[in-house]
């Protein structure tokens, strides 16, 4: 039987600076103009710089490691619905609907933007184990 059970929920916040995707940036070494030169990404399909879809996504599981138990991630679902802008605050939300079986539990997943009207960055779904942690 998992840790976490349906009903179970939990989120994170974070601001998203400059900075935090330059240092994203350096980490994974997605380089990705559109993310790190300013005047390149203003004449780019964003119209400006944006954070990675995958630091949204990075959020999601910081969310979904505040569930009860050792959280194991088996698979992720995502689709990034709009961009993240330096100075957004992002706040992803995870909530266990079902249990599968295993100690594995289906997760919904959401990055939303909550400057404002909350706008939905990410959305999807996760398997992950969610076993007791033997001391």
């Amino acid at each position: 039987m998992p840790v976490a059970t349906v009903g179970d929920d939990a989120e994170v916040q974070r601001t998203v600076t400059e900075e935090t995707i330059r240092e994203y940036a350096e980490l994974t070494g997605d380089e990705n103009r559109l993310h790190t030169d300013p005047d390149y990404a203003a004449e780019g399909f964003f119209g400006g710089v944006v954070a990675h879809g995958m630091l949204g996504a990075g959020l999601i599981s910081a969310a979904l490691a505040a569930l009860p138990g050792d959280i194991v991630y088996l698979s992720q679902d995502l689709a990034f619905e709009a961009p993240v802008r330096p100075g957004d605050t992002v706040r992803a939300s995870v909530a266990v609907v079902a249990e599968l079986g295993d100690d594995r539990v289906r997760v919904e997943t959401v990055a939303e933007v909550v400057d404002g009207e909350p706008t939905t960055v990410i959305d999807g779904e996760a398997v992950v184990l969610s076993v007791p942690h033997d001391e």
